[in-house]
């Protein structure tokens, strides 16, 4: 599936992410500020941000659980193997929620690069010969329960919560 050009700003996006998930811990990789993080923290300054630089997490920030992972202008500065490992590693170990806005053309990567690390392609946004795009993966919503997993589909649905075997 590929994603539109999109009428929102990148910025107008990045906003909407943050209203929607309001993070209480934030890691925010490459970007040291952007206007909807610093209007974000003015509305809740109660949020924990730590920020990164591209490349392998600090110790004591790999250490650490987020509520949401941001990497904005980040990929453009790895290569890609360190890259996936950065990204495979926050989803892995840091984050249930990661977004990621990247100018696949600077950074050299595919969109199933991002596919294969079960990101999605949310919105692309094009200003002149830039596009970027915005990916992103939840947990939460990253498998829907298949129509089959319930007592209906059961050897014995009769039995299902009655009996502990």
């Amino acid at each position: 599936m590929t994603a539109g050009i999109s009428s929102r700003t990148p910025q107008q996006a990045l906003a909407a992410l943050l209203d929607r998930y309001a993070p209480r811990q934030l890691l925010l990789i490459g970007a040291s500020g952007f206007p909807a993080l610093e209007a974000f923290r003015q509305a809740h300054p109660d949020t924990v941000i730590a920020l990164a630089t591209p490349g392998p997490l600090p110790a004591e920030l790999a250490a650490r659980r987020f509520d949401l992972a941001l990497a904005v202008d980040c990929l453009e500065h790895l290569s890609k193997r360190d890259g996936l490992n950065l990204l495979g590693g926050i989803r892995n170990l840091n984050a249930s929620r990661i977004a990621v806005l990247a100018d696949l053309n600077a950074c050299g990567w595919q969109e199933t690069d991002f596919f294969s690390l079960a990101l999605q392609a949310s919105e692309r946004f094009q200003r002149d010969d830039q596009v970027l795009t915005l990916f992103t993966y939840d947990l939460l919503e990253y498998k829907q329960v298949p129509d089959w997993l319930n007592a209906r589909f059961w050897a014995n649905p009769e039995n299902f919560g009655k009996y502990w075997w």
